[in-house]
């Protein structure tokens, strides 16, 4: 059963400003964490009960999931240098 993937506004807007090389990358990441909300790779945030990152080249997405729900909340996708601040 595929998770539904809701996007939050301010990520929304960050995801608008990314370069056209990495907007589309960042984009099919989106839609594949609907099949696999925990793909290769992705890591659980220390101290979160379930918050997860993935990399997509040097901007990272980062997101939480509600399984019960089927449901994946993105709340931020930043340059690496800037998503933990």
């Amino acid at each position: 059963m595929p998770y539904t993937v809701i996007i939050k506004k301010t990520a929304q807007k960050q995801i608008l400003k990314l370069p056209k090389i990495y907007y589309d990358k960042v984009k099919t990441a989106i839609l594949e964490l609907e099949e696999n909300p925990r793909p290769h790779g992705c890591i659980k945030l220390t101290d979160s009960e379930n918050i997860y990152r993935i990399r997509v080249g040097i901007y990272r997405i980062v997101y939480s999931i509600e399984d019960e729900k089927l449901i994946v909340y993105i709340f931020d996708v930043d340059h690496r240098k800037d998503v933990y601040r």
